[in-house]
C-alpha cells in the first residue's frame, strides 16, 4: 500500500484517470439517456432514479472519489517540503471533494426533478456543494505553493485557473435562481462542466508534469 502511496508515476496516472473521466464518463453515458442535456441539466442528473444509466453514473462517483483520495498524495510528494501547512489544508480540501461530490452523492442520487425532495437528495446536495466549494480552491493554494516553489509562471497559470473557476461556479450557483431561468444564465449544465474544468486543469497540470519527469528521471538512469 505504502509503495502504491510513494509511486509518483501510478499516483498521476490515477489523477488523470479522474479527471478525465469525470467528463468522458458523462458524456458517453449521456448517449444511453435520451432527455438528458449537456446545456441544463447537471451531470449528477444521470444518477438520479428514473436514468437508464443511473447504476454506472453513481458507481462511477464513487470510484472517482476513491481515485482522488488515493492520488491526492501526489501533492504532498510534490510539496510537502516546499509548505508543510499548506500541502496538508490542499489534500484536505480535495478529500473533502472526493468524499463529499464523490462517493457520498454516488451513494445519495438526486431525483429527476428538483421539485421533489428526499433525503438522499438533500443529502447529495449538501456534501455535492460543499466539495465544489472546498475543490474551487485547491487552485489558488496551488498558486501560493508554486510561489513559495519559486515557479513563477505556474502560480499565474494556477491563479488564473481560479479566478475563472469562480467566475464559473457564481454563474452555476445563479443558474439556479427563477429570476434567470430565461436567460444565458440558466444553462446550469455548461457553467457546471466549466467549473470543474478550471478546478481540474491544475491538478490534471500537476499530474502531466509529474508523470513526464518520472519518465524522464526514468530514462536517465
Amino acid at each position: 500500500m505504502f509503495e502504491i502511496i510513494e509511486n509518483k508515476k501510478l499516483l498521476s496516472g490515477l489523477l488523470l484517470i479522474a479527471v478525465i473521466g469525470d467528463f468522458v464518463v458523462p458524456y458517453v453515458l449521456a448517449l444511453f439517456y435520451r432527455d438528458y442535456k449537456h446545456t441544463t441539466m447537471v451531470m449528477s442528473s444521470l444518477g438520479n432514479p428514473k436514468s437508464p444509466v443511473r447504476g454506472i453514473y453513481n458507481i462511477w462517483l464513487v470510484i472517482l472519489g476513491v481515485l482522488l483520495i488515493i492520488s491526492c498524495n501526489l501533492i504532498k510528494l510534490r510539496y510537502y517540503s516546499v509548505s508543510k501547512g499548506y500541502s496538508v489544508a490542499t489534500i484536505i480540501l480535495i478529500l473533502t471533494f472526493a468524499i463529499g461530490a464523490g462517493i457520498i452523492s454516488g451513494i445519495f442520487s438526486v431525483n429527476e426533478s428538483k421539485e421533489v425532495v428526499t433525503m438522499a437528495s438533500k443529502v447529495h446536495g449538501a456534501f455535492s456543494a460543499m466539495g465544489f466549494m472546498f475543490l474551487l480552491f485547491v487552485s489558488l493554494l496551488l498558486a501560493i505553493l508554486s510561489i513559495k516553489n519559486g515557479d513563477k509562471i505556474i502560480d499565474i497559470f494556477f491563479i488564473v485557473c481560479f479566478v475563472l473557476a469562480l467566475i464559473f461556479f457564481v454563474l452555476f450557483v445563479l443558474a439556479d435562481k427563477p429570476e434567470f431561468q430565461d436567460t444565458i444564465i440558466a444553462y446550469e449544465g455548461i457553467w457546471q462542466r466549466l467549473t470543474l474544468l478550471f478546478m481540474y486543469v491544475p491538478l490534471g497540470f500537476i499530474a502531466i508534469t509529474e508523470l513526464f519527469s518520472t519518465k524522464l528521471a526514468n530514462s536517465c538512469q
